[in-house]
């Protein structure tokens, strides 16, 4: 049988990779209505695509992928309960994510090196992204204090309590986005909660916009209160509040985890997952890094001063941060979404090639950032 597959428009490879099960056909991931799926088999999403059965009743759809690690836009249960083939992306953005949260934090004053020096990072929630986080970090000599109340503490290495946890320096959101008790995220950084960070604290929020009451957050930060905000993440996306916009540190139209890397593994494991559901062998994994030139390290570079010309070298969060204030506050939404469909090849750092200067020392920064050493010729750098 050939499949008929409708496919978010942002999930790049698509076409070489699905190809093989039958005719590929991309939509708008914001605008997809039930009548586009009148002949669909399979539908594959990105988080803006609200799955439920409003959208799928009535259709043929029988398998759902979403290349995402969170799945609060998919309704689980309505499609298990329909016999609908479901399967996620779970984790092949973290470590796009976690390079985003290292550049936002090498970005901002000197706060990489106080990390380096002995303060701690408050990670809130521990699933893909958050372990991940903790894991770069404990790498690279990094405290980490960690919160999320849906894991057994003996399974999480310096967990602590969320009062805790906002009380350092540098607090990460992380969690997956919920209602559900006794620990819902959905505004877990509200009115009560948002006075309990530091002054001078450095807040990033690369998970989903509702973790964080906007209001609250505007009103705090319009209070006066010494807060430094990293937003990659909006309540109501793409109508982000303008407002909260002008207050905060940096800005990005939730592309955290949109390396190139991370999108086509997560196109492989959908592939692979639409494969098993099929009754064919898994296909074979796939690593957008080959191929990649070595990038040549400039000398007398090491510690804090290393991980910020290695991090910033791949990625630059202060880069989307201007390109998206660029685009003026009349037409934030449409500028909103153009800069996720066209957001240019960003490669991932880990796995990078790295070609050294005579003498280097310090490849144990290399190593915990998941450089590989290139011992081939390189020209230039």
């Amino acid at each position: 049988m050939v499949l008929r597959m409708l496919v978010d428009e942002n999930i790049p490879g698509a076409e070489h990779v699905l190809g093989p099960f039958g005719r590929v056909q991309r939509f708008s991931g914001r605008s997809l209505t039930r009548s586009q799926l009148v002949d669909t088999d399979a539908l594959l999403v990105r988080s803006v695509t609200t799955v439920n059965e409003s959208l799928l009743s009535g259709t043929p759809v029988r398998f759902v992928g979403s290349a995402t690690s969170g799945i609060d836009h998919i309704d689980v249960s309505y499609l298990h309960n329909s016999g609908i083939h479901f399967a996620y992306a779970g984790g092949a953005n973290a470590n796009s994510v976690v390079e985003y949260v290292l550049s936002a934090i090498a970005s901002v004053d000197d706060r990489l090196e106080r990390l380096l020096a002995g303060e701690a990072c408050g990670i809130v929630g521990y699933g893909f992204v958050g372990k991940a986080l903790a894991m770069r970090f404990h790498a690279l000599g990094i405290a980490c204090r960690v919160y999320d109340p849906w894991l057994d503490r003996d399974d999480v290495s310096g967990a602590v309590d969320l009062e805790e946890a906002l009380a350092c320096n540098v607090v990460c959101l992380h969690p997956a986005l919920t209602d559900k008790a006794p620990y819902p995220s959905r505004h877990l950084l509200n009115r009560d909660t948002l006075p309990l960070l530091q002054p001078g604290a450095l807040l990033i929020n690369a998970s989903r916009g509702e973790v964080i009451d906007s209001l609250a957050l505007l009103a705090h930060l319009k209070a006066g209160n010494d807060l430094l905000t990293v937003l990659d993440v909006w309540e109501d996306e793409p109508h982000i509040n303008i407002a909260l916009l002008k207050q905060v540190t940096l800005a990005t139209p939730h592309i955290a985890g949109y390396s190139l890397d991370s999108k086509i593994v997560a196109t492989h494991m959908l592939a692979s997952a639409m494969a098993m559901a099929r009754g064919i062998s898994e296909l074979a994994p796939h690593h957008a890094t080959e191929g990649q030139a070595p990038w040549v390290l400039a000398d007398g570079l090491s510690g804090a001063a290393l991980i910020r010309a290695l991090v910033h070298a791949h990625y630059d969060v202060r880069e989307d941060d201007r390109r998206l204030r660029g685009g003026g506050s009349d037409r934030i939404s449409e500028h909103f979404d153009y800069m996720r469909k066209n957001y240019p090849a960003r490669r991932e750092l880990a796995l990078a090639r790295i070609k050294l200067p005579a003498g280097f020392s310090d490849l144990a920064t290399l190593h915990a950032l998941g450089c590989e050493i290139y011992e081939g010729e390189a020209s230039s750098g």
